[in-house]
């Protein structure tokens, strides 16, 4: 099954949920308003989840300085893929995700990287920080 079947799946299973509990708890006008709030939120689910969990997160975006940014940018370029949004999570844990609707093919740098890429030596006394890459 694709994803995207997945996801409407996903979302139309929520929002009928959403519609039986707004039914049992204010009738014909709880639905109305139960149906209401199942559209906002599937449409803002649609349009900001990129936005959504890169706040959640508290990701910092990162520039051309970064190590994590050039690696990206090296990648981007010998598979000929635009280069996409990189940002660094300010996290010890390891985490690794992409976010974005685009269904084109985008490198996507995503990794539980240390916040020193050079070397693994250092990378073992460094604090760790986890990275996302967004198109």
């Amino acid at each position: 099954m694709g994803n995207t079947l997945k996801t409407t799946v996903l979302l139309a299973t929520l929002s009928g949920l959403l519609l039986v509990i707004g039914e049992l708890l204010g009738g014909q006008s709880g639905l109305v308003i139960a149906l209401g709030l199942a559209v906002v939120m599937n449409i803002g689910s649609y349009w900001f989840s990129d936005k959504i969990v890169l706040a959640m997160y508290r990701a910092q975006p990162v520039g051309p300085g970064h190590p994590l940014f050039q690696i990206v940018e090296r990648l981007s370029q010998r598979a000929g893929l635009p280069m996409p949004k990189v940002y660094v999570i300010p996290d010890a844990s390891p985490n690794a995700f992409t976010t974005g609707r685009n269904p084109e093919p985008r490198p996507r740098a995503s990794c539980g990287c240390s916040a020193r890429t050079s070397s693994p030596a250092s990378s073992r006394t460094s604090s760790r920080t986890s990275s996302t890459a967004t198109s």
